[in-house]
């Protein structure tokens, strides 16, 4: 009898680890469906009545005298990526870059080539141009037409070619930030 009271305890520990599995589960899975939030931190506060890039939407803000920059957030749209570089917002202020457009060297996508042009005024990065990408029919196009505007995006939030991959777009990241950091190796 001791020995069926003991599987009894064993069965009942197991169901009630489960279900404590459930609902510690279930609170992060709202979290986990929802759209992925990106936070971005403004730059340093300008001189007064300078314009600054604002990180989070790419637009300038004109900041009065003493006040400093708000941070901002936005939702992503499409697939979601996570910036890696902690000094991005520090980048944008800097001006690290000589004005002018830079072509960056033929990267291998895989499924295609890719290169891009990088466009500097003001000593920031303020636009990609890609010259070639992968153009194969069908998914390859999808992903190409999907990837690149987040690429492009987080490249001139971050300042920089070090931009985390696109999911599902491995190769096509990994050629995008090959291109564009030759390109931006050129405007130093």
């Amino acid at each position: 009898m001791d020995s069926n009271l003991k599987k009894y305890m064993i069965g009942a520990i197991i169901v009630l680890a489960f279900f404590a599995y459930l609902v510690l589960s279930g609170s992060n899975d709202s979290s986990q469906n929802s759209p992925a939030v990106t936070e971005a931190t403004a730059p340093p506060p300008a001189a007064s009545g300078t314009t600054t890039e604002a990180v989070a939407t790419g637009s300038a803000v004109q900041t009065p005298a003493g006040t400093p920059p708000t941070t901002g957030g936005g939702m992503a749209a499409g697939p979601t990526t996570s910036n890696t570089n902690a000094t991005a917002a520090a980048a944008v202020s800097t001006g690290q870059y000589k004005n002018g457009t830079y072509t960056g060297p033929v990267a291998d996508a895989f499924y295609g080539s890719l290169q891009v042009a990088a466009v500097v005024q003001g000593g920031q990065l303020t636009d990609v141009q890609f010259l070639q990408s992968p153009q194969d029919g069908g998914h390859t196009k999808k992903i190409t037409e999907t990837a690149l505007p987040i690429l492009k995006q987080e490249a001139i939030s971050a300042q920089s070619a070090q931009v985390s991959v696109v999911s599902g777009a491995t190769q096509t990241s990994e050629a995008f930030q090959q291109s564009l950091a030759g390109a931006l190796a050129q405007a130093k």
